[in-house]
């Protein structure tokens, strides 16, 4: 059976308006828009058939036209990507495995990452709704994650899972609570919950009849709708191998993320 792709992308946002659209420079000076970047990097993905941008703005659908991208055009109810992913599946309509939702603010996302969850979902043999990674922070993240609460910015998530990697919370503060300063390569005890899933078709349709529970609506966080529906969310944890990782959250994540992509030498 074949994987589908989904790539979310909407205009507005409270916190960065039209972010799909900034542009990123990157190590020869070249400008390319956010979400071109995240279309990129899902085509670096192995063991994917199908990939396609998701969005119900004109703007995003004809910018995303022009460099090649197969977009479909939902409509605006949707309250998530995970609801806009819903959505795309109904509107593609077919027979699919998995569905991978590929978030468009994060295109320093390794492919391996993606291709960790679908071979955690096929061993999982149908126990859990989706699959979503994590990554140990080491101890210049958790520096830049400590940072951007104290100055009042809230973007990146934290993960807490147990033994067999079910997940136990999400949460845009950091946890779990560590007060000691780590060395700027140091492991720590703290997970970088990395926005990509991946779920089973009937998952996603039946999250997206329920509306949201208390602790999504507070942490604003998507995955936390599977949690409170008593769904089992596998963390998988993934390796940067030394590749530097962020996600756009924020205006101020624009110049952090242009530093890696100049880091890594793409163009």
């Amino acid at each position: 059976m074949a994987v589908l792709l989904v790539i979310p992308a909407r205009h507005a946002s409270s916190r960065f308006p039209g972010k799909p659209l900034v542009p990123l420079r990157g190590a020869g000076g070249e400008a390319r828009s956010l979400i071109r970047r995240s279309w990129e990097a899902a085509q670096a993905v192995s063991g994917i058939d199908r990939v396609v941008v998701a969005t119900e703005d004109e703007r995003i659908r004809d910018h995303c036209r022009a460099f090649g991208a197969e977009v479909v055009m939902t409509t605006t109810a949707p309250r998530n990507g995970t609801e806009r992913c819903a959505e795309t599946l109904d509107r593609l309509g077919g027979r699919w495995e998995f569905v991978v939702n590929l978030q468009g603010d994060a295109p320093l996302t390794p492919p391996w990452f993606v291709e960790a969850l679908l071979a955690a979902l096929r061993r999982d043999a149908g126990e859990a709704a989706m699959a979503t990674p994590v990554l140990r922070m080491e101890g210049a993240m958790l520096s830049a994650f400590r940072e951007d609460r104290r100055a009042g910015r809230v973007g990146g998530t934290t993960a807490v899972f147990d033994a067999k990697g079910r997940a136990l919370y999400f949460s845009k503060e950091v946890i779990p609570f560590t007060a000691r300063p780590f060395a700027e390569g140091e492991a720590t005890p703290v997970w970088h919950h990395v926005g990509v899933y991946a779920y089973r078709p009937a998952a996603l349709e039946a999250y997206r009849r329920r509306d949201p529970g208390p602790l999504e609506e507070q942490e604003g966080l998507e995955q936390l709708r599977f949690l409170e529906m008593g769904e089992t969310v596998l963390c998988v944890p993934v390796e940067a191998r030394g590749r530097p990782f962020w996600e756009v959250n924020n205006p101020e994540d624009v110049p952090r993320l242009e530093a890696m992509l100049g880091a890594l030498g793409q163009p």
